[in-house]
């Protein structure tokens, strides 16, 4: 009898954790250069809390987050936050605008800048109204001219998580015969 409350300690953990996971974010990959179109991202691309953008880039170059005034107006010096590594992880942690500008003199000004619109991501729970797992406004992206990509990593859904769970159980009940 001990067995059996210890396998449905571990089958309700196994589906809790999986239940209230959120339902996807992604990595968006730029790849920051003069010349790039990041318009290009905008089609059917949205961004919400949990995603992250990746900026690859070459030596001469710069990511830095700024307020909505130097982004329009391209002025360097202000940054939030900078980096020049050459790959700029950045984690979408709250939702509304972040803009970006290459601080290198002249390159926001020849197109080096990125203007996202971040969603709020909010999690359904795994049952309930049948809300969506994430709400996103479409992303309001400038720049210069070629596709940067953006790629998907999901993570279990709510139905997943209970197949899973019972695959679990059966292979550890069958452990424990």
């Amino acid at each position: 009898m001990a067995n059996l409350s210890t396998l449905a300690v571990y089958l309700a953990i196994v589906f809790f954790t999986a239940a209230v996971a959120p339902a996807s974010s992604a990595t968006h990959s730029v790849e920051w250069s003069l010349g790039n179109d990041y318009s290009s991202l905008a089609t059917g691309k949205p961004y919400a809390v949990g995603d992250t953008i990746v900026f690859n880039y070459g030596a001469g170059h710069t990511v830095d987050e700024v307020s909505e005034s130097d982004y329009k107006s391209c002025t360097l010096g202000n940054s939030i936050s900078s980096d020049s590594s050459g790959t700029t992880s950045i984690a979408l942690k709250t939702s509304g605008s972040h803009y970006f500008i290459c601080a290198i003199p002249g390159h926001c000004t020849g197109g080096m800048k990125l203007s996202v619109n971040v969603g709020a991501a909010t999690s359904s729970g795994g049952g309930g109204d049948g809300a969506t797992a994430k709400t996103t406004p479409s992303p309001t992206l400038e720049g210069g001219k070629a596709a940067p990509t953006a790629s998907a990593t999901p993570v279990l859904k709510p139905f997943q998580a209970l197949v899973v769970t019972c695959v679990v159980a059966l292979l550890f009940a069958l452990a424990l015969s």
